[in-house]
């Protein structure tokens, strides 16, 4: 019986196996990965100078989203309502002070206006929220207890929700609720699906113990609803 020929191979071959056999060992990027790369150079940290009513200052920090080619930020109102001082940092590193052009307090929502902007500005790509559907995933990205550029993921946990604030008595409608994990200094930051498009904008947190801790329950205006306040046109 006559054995076949041997194969010889190459040094290409054997390079080329090689390389085939490591794309298949590569896991993909999950989507999370991939949609925070996508929103992070988006993301701004806002920092706030308070007077309290003793007259002391008092610093508050949140997040903010850029949404279009001017710069614009969209955040909350909460964060800058009694704020004497707004200043940003953009995700290349840029420090601006903020003038508040627009706020709207209905919606928890507010529109500051860097005087710096840095040269590689990038603005969100925004998605109407009405394609949102329960069980779907997202993302929230912010800098909770002033850790910068945090990501966490969950999914829309019910849409058209309502939300009384326990320190103010005012009641949000219209609202996504989610599960992704959110704390103080997230407030203002962008709740974006698995392309990196934003849908909501960070609002608040349900806790019934009214502490400021996480405990599966958060809350986004939704993106139509905060572009609106912007003056954007409507997505």
């Amino acid at each position: 019986m006559t054995k076949p020929p041997s194969q010889h191979l190459t040094q290409r071959d054997i390079d080329a196996a090689v390389e085939r056999t490591l794309a298949k060992a590569t896991p993909k990027p999950s989507y999370q990965s991939m949609a925070y790369e996508v929103i992070r150079p988006s993301v701004v940290r806002v920092e706030t100078l308070n007077r309290k009513s003793d007259g002391k200052a008092q610093g508050g920090l949140g997040t903010g989203v850029i949404i279009d080619d001017r710069g614009t930020i969209l955040t909350n109102n909460h964060l800058i309502k009694d704020a004497v001082g707004v200043r940003v940092t953009f995700a290349d590193g840029t420090q601006s002070d903020a003038a508040v052009v627009m706020r709207q307090p209905e919606n928890d929502l507010a529109v500051l206006q860097p005087r710096v902007l840095p040269d590689d500005l990038a603005p969100a790509t925004l998605a109407g929220a009405g394609g949102l559907r329960v069980g779907d995933e997202v993302i929230a990205v912010g800098n909770p207890f002033g850790i910068d550029n945090s990501t966490s993921a969950g999914i829309v946990s019910g849409l058209g929700r309502a939300y009384k604030s326990p320190k103010t008595g005012d009641t949000l409608v219209n609202l996504i609720q989610f599960d992704a994990a959110v704390n103080p200094g997230n407030s203002g930051g962008p709740l974006v699906n698995r392309d990196g498009e934003v849908v909501g904008i960070v609002t608040a947190l349900l806790n019934p113990t009214e502490q400021e801790f996480f405990v599966g329950i958060g809350f986004a205006v939704t993106i139509e609803t905060a572009a609106a306040a912007a003056g954007s046109p409507p997505i």
